[in-house]
């Protein structure tokens, strides 16, 4: 199988990735067979996964177009993989030029092509990538990426869209989101999406089996109910209409008319007090 340039050596590219995975539902092309293939079991279960993730992204674009008008510059997206067309620092500086941008993700495919992509684009000034676990939150708030671009003691964004349901409890995510929560200033924004049975157009057990595909490749997906979603906004004060399905949060477009996968999961934005 042929590398491509933006596939560092490092890394096993039959062995499936959560990033490239969601990649390829989102139509990208920074995946490889491996990717399809585990992409393809999953659908086989759950055949709307590529229309969840689109609704994931465009409450993500929504919700950053929202930080921007509540005068937030500042955005530090973890978990954020491989960028694809209508990303952060895209959104975010069309609504507000020299708004700053960190990227931070522990897969190091999701980090190279990051890397790539801001260096042809030019974009280094206000945007960077940082190579970090979102369970580790001091390597994050002390990098120098974040040092240089993001100002602590005014309001950040910080977004944490479709990846806490890659964390075990035994792993205690909810720790390290109050850990990051801690660490921002007042009026600061936590934009989250989490996957969940509730909402899903097809019933637990055939879910399962979509489940199954990722405990399979080592990336257990966490099915959390929306109660367990929203004690990860405990310390935040909840923006209207608060914690609902994806479609439901500040929709451009009439919910009516979206595809019954969309309401998959939940998405919700809080504010620091």
């Amino acid at each position: 199988m042929e590398r491509p340039a933006w596939a560092p050596r490092s890394i096993d590219i039959t062995v499936p990735s959560v990033s490239r995975i969601y990649d390829f539902y989102l139509g990208g092309s920074h995946n490889f067979e491996a990717d399809r293939e585990a992409a393809r079991r999953a659908m086989e279960h759950l055949p709307g996964l590529p229309r969840i993730m689109r609704a994931n992204r465009a409450f993500l674009r929504r919700a950053v177009r929202f930080a921007v008008d509540e005068g937030i510059t500042q955005f530090l997206d973890i978990g954020s993989g491989i960028p694809t067309f209508g990303n952060v620092h895209e959104v975010a500086r069309a609504a507000r030029p020299g708004a700053r941008v960190v990227y931070v993700d522990h897969d190091p495919v999701a980090v190279a092509h990051s890397r790539a992509v801001l260096e042809e684009n030019g974009d280094g000034e206000d945007v960077d990538v940082v190579a970090a676990d979102l369970l580790k939150p001091q390597d994050i708030l002390t990098s120098p990426q974040v040092e240089r671009l993001i100002d602590l003691n005014r309001p950040v964004a910080l977004l944490l869209v479709a990846i806490l349901h890659f964390v075990d409890d035994a792993d205690d995510p909810y720790r390290a989101v109050a850990e990051l929560r801690d660490a921002l200033a007042p009026g600061s924004l936590l934009v989250l999406t989490h996957a969940s049975y509730e909402g899903i157009p097809l019933p637990p057990e055939r879910v399962a089996g979509a489940v199954d595909v990722y405990k399979d490749i080592h990336n257990p997906l966490i099915m959390r109910s929306r109660e367990a979603i929203a004690r990860f906004f405990e310390g935040y004060d909840m923006v209207e209409p608060g914690l609902v399905a994806m479609p439901h949060w500040r929709p451009e477009t009439a919910p009516e008319d979206e595809d019954p996968y969309a309401f998959s999961g939940f998405a919700g934005v809080g504010r620091t007090a």
